[in-house]
């Protein structure tokens, strides 16, 4: 059997068993993989998932960086920055989170991670460009405008944050949470 076909078939296996549940199979074939063939991060990351799944943080953050090192990617840098993050370390995860949604403007834990941590950190304005630029690609994510509506409020933006509610009941009249902010906005 050719390396690379070694490599997928592991690398799928290990997929298979870590989505079952089965993390001690996962990791052996994870692990397989990344001794099959030449070297990609892919096997890496399902080895920190694995890792974060026994609650084995220290050497989940192992296997995100050796992934990380193969191929940069706004995974890998979601994946750091989300231990980071557990360990208390918000600042040193919002500037990965930051770094991995200008990779990937879609990646949604990177988002969600940043409306928290930005909230947090007092930062809310830093946060409302990724807000925007996901919306540019996905305009009828609610959840991502209604968080935008926040960040806005918060910012004392009332008018803008007003725009933003009334564009997501435009798209979907049934928001409850929308109108509700936007009934507090104009008592």
């Amino acid at each position: 059997m050719s390396g690379h076909l070694d490599y997928e078939i592991n690398k799928e296996l290990g997929e298979c068993y870590l989505f079952m549940g089965e993390l001690d199979k996962a990791e052996e074939y994870y692990k397989k993989a990344v001794s099959s063939n030449g070297i990609h991060p892919d096997p890496y990351l399902g080895l920190a998932t694995v890792a974060v799944q026994r609650g084995d943080l220290d050497d989940a953050i192992v296997m995100y960086q050796k992934a990380h090192k193969i191929e940069p990617s706004d995974k890998s840098l979601s994946g750091i920055a989300l231990i980071r993050m557990e360990n208390g370390e918000k600042e040193e995860a919002f500037s990965l989170f930051s770094e991995a949604i200008e990779m990937n403007p879609e990646n949604m834990v990177a988002l969600y991670s940043l409306i928290r941590l930005g909230h947090e950190l007092e930062r809310v304005e830093q946060i409302v460009p990724y807000l925007e630029a996901h919306l540019e690609i996905d305009p009828a994510k609610h959840e991502v405008r209604y968080s935008l509506a926040g960040c806005f409020i918060c910012l004392d933006q009332k008018d803008a944050a007003r725009e933003q509610l009334e564009k997501i009941l435009e798209m979907n009249p049934d928001f409850e949470a929308a109108s509700e902010m936007l009934e507090t906005l104009q008592s």
